[in-house]
């Protein structure tokens, strides 16, 4: 019988401490720090063979490594394609995270279900009744998927054996439990080494793993932070359930790069993928009203059209508001600033509330133009004509600032019917014949006496 003993572990970083102590001298975190019960054997994880059969690896130079036959595999969805890379790389490890009910197990089920690989799809969290249910509004033909509701690793393990799955997704990780440690689901010793167990599987078999992960009320995944070091990519599912769109982000990835974005709508049959965000982005009014812009932003490699909302009042009380949702609040306040120093617009003493149309979020400084574009309408009330356009940053001396990948700003306003885009007089513009008209400015003057001298 193996020796059994008590450990202590930090509940927000994973870090282990032989005795209690009030602050955790990693995170620096105050009360984290809970006794877990493990025990340590020699035989863990995927396939334990003794020592004497085990390949042992040897060094290789790496010209000489293959890597012709870790072709990707599609997921048949081209939103998580795009935020992959490319698609499942085989053997590697993805984790998604979410909010509770922003639809993580809807969008890997149907994955699971459209796939035209052998698909195991591991539930901890809900029965092969209630999976059904949700598999017959989704795609009731499918034949490639198999439920199982197992939360103990190694029963798991002896089903993949039998059925030698092409990916396996496991639902979730926080409710899987290893016999090798003897503490609950979800704890941070149980998630490290089931964690473990399935990298070990994932990189003897090949198979792409995809783990569904809880996250704290800050919105982080939940566990340990060593839980995102040991995955290859780990995505975030975000959105308000209140809305019908829902963006699939990259914070880490391996095998492709993190600036790209996934987008879906909703459904009562599933998540849409939508391949033309700009349409939903920007709202359909027929009439003209003050304190709206177009701006032409980029998440990663694609091109976004995207509706900047402003309102300026007379603060009612002492101290005006100033309020920003899907855009940095400090950015907001430097270009009140720099509209109140270089331009001469007293806000001051305003309120002044900005809004990003469909719920996202978007650091790119490009819309800065669009911004101030938003706010001089909503304070002067006057509507900016529907056919223009914004794509600049703005600097702290009210100059005009380019941007980079200006051109495909350009294609992507043009393909959408814009009249007119706003650049940086010193944007370097290939010669080509645009079909839309292309205004330069250079100071923040300029922009007020086109669009309201």
């Amino acid at each position: 019988m193996a020796k059994v003993k008590t450990t202590f572990f930090c509940q927000n970083c994973g870090a282990q401490f032989a005795k209690w102590q009030g602050q955790c001298t990693s995170c620096k975190e105050w009360n984290t720090i809970a006794e877990e019960v493990v025990q340590k054997v020699e035989k863990t994880g995927w396939k334990s063979e003794p020592q004497s059969t085990k390949r042992v690896a040897k060094p290789q130079r790496i010209k000489e490594i293959d890597t012709t036959k870790d072709a990707r595999l599609n997921t048949e969805n081209n939103e998580l394609n795009r935020v992959l890379g490319g698609g499942l790389v085989p053997g590697s490890l993805t984790l998604l995270g979410g909010e509770p009910g922003i639809g993580k197990s809807t969008l890997m089920l149907q994955i699971a279900l459209t796939l035209p690989y052998t698909t195991l799809y591991v539930s901890g969290e809900e029965s092969a009744q209630q999976i059904k249910m949700r598999a017959e509004r989704i795609n009731p033909a499918a034949e490639n998927c198999l439920i199982l509701t197992e939360t103990k690793t190694q029963n798991i393990f002896k089903q993949v054996e039998a059925v030698n799955p092409d990916i396996v997704i496991i639902d979730s990780i926080q409710t899987l439990h290893s016999d090798y440690i003897e503490s609950g689901a979800g704890s941070i010793s149980q998630i490290r080494e089931t964690t473990t167990e399935l990298i070990k599987f994932a990189k003897e078999t090949a198979t792409p793993v995809i783990l569904i992960g809880h996250i704290t009320k800050d919105g982080n995944i939940a566990g340990p932070k060593i839980l995102e070091h040991m995955v290859d990519t780990v995505l975030q599912f975000e959105g308000d359930r209140n809305h019908v769109y829902r963006i699939l982000r990259a914070h880490k990835n391996r095998f492709g790069s993190t600036s790209e974005l996934g987008i879906y709508e909703m459904q009562g049959s599933g998540l849409r993928e939508v391949s033309n965000p700009s349409e939903i982005l920007i709202s359909k009014n027929d009439e003209d009203l003050s304190g709206t812009a177009i701006a032409a932003t980029l998440e990663g490699m694609r091109p976004l059209m995207i509706e900047i909302q402003a309102l300026v009042s007379t603060a009612v009380y002492g101290t005006p508001q100033r309020s920003a949702t899907g855009y940095n609040a400090k950015r907001l306040n430097m270009i009140l600033a720099v509209l109140e120093k270089r331009a001469g617009f007293r806000l001051g003493a305003k309120d002044v509330f900005l809004n990003i149309t469909g719920g996202i979020s978007v650091d790119d400084t490009a819309i800065d133009l669009a911004v101030v574009a938003a706010i001089l309408s909503s304070n002067e009330d006057i509507s900016v004509a529907k056919d223009i356009c914004f794509a600049a940053e703005v600097g702290l001396a009210g100059e005009i600032r380019p941007v980079t990948r200006v051109e495909q700003r350009i294609l992507e306003a043009e393909k959408l019917g814009f009249g007119t885009i706003m650049i940086s007089k010193y944007c370097k513009v290939p010669k080509n014949n645009y079909g839309i008209t292309i205004v330069r400015v250079a100071k923040m003057n300029d922009v007020v006496e086109w669009l309201f001298g």
